[in-house]
């Protein structure tokens, strides 16, 4: 029997499964935190008018979609990888024409039904498409300054429009791609130079500025002793190692508090201040002080707050399915959707917590298995395109439910409300499990 006749021939059913549990574990969640005990929980889930039915709507087309595309053959994700990127970017552009603004981002197009699309989220599969056709293209060589580039912009383009669509929190998920990138041969020592970057911006949020100044001296001075043989012989490294002081200083007096007070919003740098237990001065942002002839009040991280509040009440095994009181009490915000962990830890406690981390932890290393059995470099960087979307999306979106990292507005994967953010990774998941079932095809 041919493939034709056959759809489940060479599909993982592992990876099915475990997308299957995360998605029911989604809508048992939404109808947790919203279902009223007296009413008829089979009619509302008929109704299309809660989340939690709107959500089963999104999944039963997700079935379709997936279902489709196992019926499609695989090279045609190659052939239309650089369109479906240009489509991508066309639709994520359009929204400055036909957007509608939802909670202050303006990355949000209206269709039929009331229902609403996110581009960006879609942009990341046509994303991922793209950099595995470059990447697996003969001429490529990661490890040269042109492909870096040429990397680079096809990773960060969507997410410059997503930050100017005020989407910060979406834009940092591209950057997952670099550690694509990184697999395929791209230099560690740019990696650590990025790297070296987040802790120099941490460190200015922590440091008083001056003290932080003179521990950069120092360790310049330090590192300059530790090398003084070598600069008897040529002054080339003490050039280097003052340019590099120069440009670290710079960025902690000058380039940090800039990005601050005149790029972000008030309410997106107060949210990473929180994060490290500072408090931000609102009077000092630019932007919020442009919309409003009064001081602006500073926000607080009254969201995280009652996150942790509601993980905190589920304790060791939980308080039980419908038992919460924090997220049915409707005290956390966007609970059903950036905050939705605080409803199953609430309910489930730490064990519950564990278990879900661990499918989840499961469906990961499923995913770099399957990467790492590709003959296909195209399909192999998509399947590593995957992996790291999903490890971004899940480590942010924890993290900033525990209070550990700044609320960039992230959503759990397959777990929280949405019909963009299900029917994205859906398309994701299931190309990779078409390209897998062809992966004794060669595919560029």
């Amino acid at each position: 029997m041919n493939r034709q006749n056959n759809i489940s021939q060479g599909v993982d059913f592992g990876v099915i499964w475990l997308y299957a549990i995360l998605v029911t574990i989604g809508i048992l969640c939404i109808f947790m935190i919203e279902y009223r005990l007296d009413t008829n929980w089979f009619q509302t889930f008929l109704s299309a008018k809660t989340n939690y039915s709107k959500q089963l709507i999104f999944a039963a087309l997700c079935m379709v979609i997936a279902t489709t595309i196992l019926l499609t053959d695989s090279k045609l994700f190659t052939a239309f990888a650089n369109l479906s990127y240009i489509f991508g970017i066309l639709l994520m552009l359009s929204t400055f024409i036909f957007g509608k603004s939802i909670s202050g981002s303006k990355s949000w197009i209206p269709i039929a039904g009331g229902f609403n699309l996110q581009p960006v989220e879609i942009c990341k599969v046509f994303t991922a498409l793209a950099l595995a056709k470059f990447l697996s293209q003969q001429e490529t060589d990661i490890t040269k300054l042109r492909s870096q580039i040429i990397g680079g912009f096809i990773s960060l383009l969507p997410a410059f429009i997503s930050v100017i669509q005020h989407e910060a929190g979406m834009a940092l998920v591209y950057f997952s791609f670099f550690l694509v990138m990184y697999r395929e041969g791209f230099p560690p020592t740019l990696m650590i130079i990025a790297f070296s970057f987040v802790v120099l911006i941490i460190s200015t949020l922590l440091i008083e500025p001056n003290t932080l100044a003179i521990i950069l001296s120092a360790l310049a001075i330090i590192f300059m002793l530790s090398i003084r043989k070598v600069l008897k012989r040529t002054s080339a490294p003490l050039f280097l190692i003052v340019g590099i002081w120069f440009l670290c200083v710079g960025i902690q007096r000058f380039a940090v508090p800039f990005i601050f007070n005149n790029v972000l919003e008030c309410y997106q740098s107060a949210r990473v201040y929180s994060a490290f237990g500072k408090d931000y001065d609102c009077s000092q942002n630019v932007r919020s002080a442009k919309k409003t002839e009064k001081s602006p009040k500073k926000p607080d991280d009254y969201n995280v707050r009652q996150s942790k509040i509601a993980i905190g009440s589920g304790g060791f095994w939980g308080r039980g399915f419908l038992k919460g009181t924090q997220t049915r009490g409707k005290y956390v915000p966007a609970q059903h959707t950036d905050f939705i962990f605080a409803s199953l830890g609430e309910a489930f406690g730490f064990v519950g917590s564990i278990i879900f981390l661990i499918i989840y932890l499961t469906l990961l290393m499923r995913i770099i298995t399957i990467a790492e059995r590709q003959r296909s470099t195209f399909s192999r960087v998509y399947a590593y395109c995957v992996a790291s979307i999903f490890f971004f999306h899940i480590a942010f979106n924890i993290c900033m439910t525990l209070g550990l990292f700044p609320s960039p507005g992230v959503t759990l994967p397959l777990i929280s409300y949405g019909g963009s953010s299900l029917v994205s990774f859906t398309i994701l998941l299931f190309i990779l499990l078409r390209l897998d079932a062809d992966r004794q095809m060669v595919l560029r």
